[in-house]
């Protein structure tokens, strides 16, 4: 039987709530479609940043790039500032493993509402990719005269030509595998005259390496628009690394609630594992009363389970994800229905039967 070894890493809120949900429901499609999980669960969070000094070990890194793959609830919780649960753990894991495209796809699912007026399923499906590693979450930067009237920060937007082309590859081969065959970049090179310029002659060059692709370019604020008003005009879109995070957050909302939004960071070569983390975050102010929706982190693993090559047991979980949101007594809060996150759990898994 084939097995996988995976580590689990809950963190903190209500990742230690909705991955146990994910991790219960691999386990039950493993067993139908014929392979096992080996899990190895980790306690990185800010609960051991308060009790250690530092969210995961010096050796973290080694300790996990052996893995078949990643599976992360949340990061981040009150009492840390964000930067430091950020850079102590989510962006080292990241970064050291080379996870360098972030892939977050948007769909309305059949049996929520899109809160855009008469969109449907086939109105909302596309995928934000979103550069990883570099761009304008670098670390070069710094503060000078601190506490007086000349008080200056600086933080530098790093593009390089390897990260920049990888990342439009990434798009342009994942946008082969779609019936739209279309990929859409996010710039902004009217107003930031060095790095989008060049983010702009990266994308040409990638759409004349990869023809029969059909390509557009927007401006970071009238696509932020164009997402509201036209969604049905995206199949991939591919940004920078904060352009990608704030598009990857709205894209889910206008496909009905953050809460069913799952993503991956993928390392392509396999040379390291790929991590899988709901986009969610921690949700302190829901964390510890039972009502987490769980949908993201199954989607999740969907996720993870077809980069692993177990397609179909993938393809079962996402059939099951929409089955569980047909009726509202189903659906958790954030849905409009009336479910906790066990009620919801136990829908997934009565459709996995």
């Amino acid at each position: 039987m084939k097995s996988y070894h995976i580590a689990a890493i809950p963190g903190d809120g209500i990742g230690t709530e909705v991955l146990p949900v994910g991790q219960r429901v691999i386990d039950r499609v493993a067993g139908i479609h014929g392979f096992r999980i080996e899990w190895t669960s980790f306690d990185w969070s800010c609960q051991r940043y308060h009790q250690t000094g530092a969210m995961m070990p010096k050796d973290g890194i080694s300790q996990i790039q052996d893995f078949d793959s990643i599976y992360l609830g949340a990061v981040g919780y009150p009492g840390v500032p964000d930067h430091v649960s950020l850079w102590g753990l989510l962006i080292p894991l990241r970064r050291e493993l080379d996870q360098f495209a972030n892939v977050r796809p948007v769909r309305l699912l059949r049996g929520i509402t899109s809160p855009l007026a008469g969109r449907g399923p086939e109105d909302i499906n596309f995928i934000v990719v979103r550069e990883n590693v570099e761009g304008e979450y670098s670390e070069i930067g710094g503060r000078l005269y601190r506490g007086t009237a000349h008080e200056t920060a600086v933080q530098e937007s790093i593009l390089t030509r390897r990260g920049t082309d990888r990342i439009m590859d990434y798009a342009f081969e994942l946008a082969k595998t779609r019936s739209r065959r279309h990929v859409t970049s996010a710039t902004k090179s009217n107003g930031i005259i060095h790095t989008m310029p060049f983010w702009d002659e990266r994308f040409a060059a990638a759409a004349a390496r990869h023809p029969g692709i059909d390509t557009a370019q927007f401006h970071i604020d009238i696509l932020t628009a164009h997402f509201v008003l036209h969604p049905d005009w995206f199949d991939v879109v591919v940004a920078s690394n904060l352009f990608g995070d704030i598009l990857s957050d709205l894209g889910p909302a206008v496909a009905g609630s953050i809460g069913i939004a799952p993503s991956a960071n993928i390392n392509p070569s396999g040379k390291y594992p790929s991590m899988f983390e709901p986009v969610h975050g921690s949700a302190p102010d829901i964390a510890g009363q039972g009502v987490a929706n769980p949908v993201a982190a199954v989607w999740t693993a969907a996720m993870m389970l077809d980069h692993l090559g177990e397609t179909e047991a993938a393809q079962q979980i996402e059939r099951a994800i929409e089955t569980s949101l047909e009726r509202p007594e189903t659906k958790t809060r954030d849905l409009g229905g009336s479910a906790d996150t066990a009620t919801s759990e136990a829908a997934i898994l009565g459709a996995l039967d």
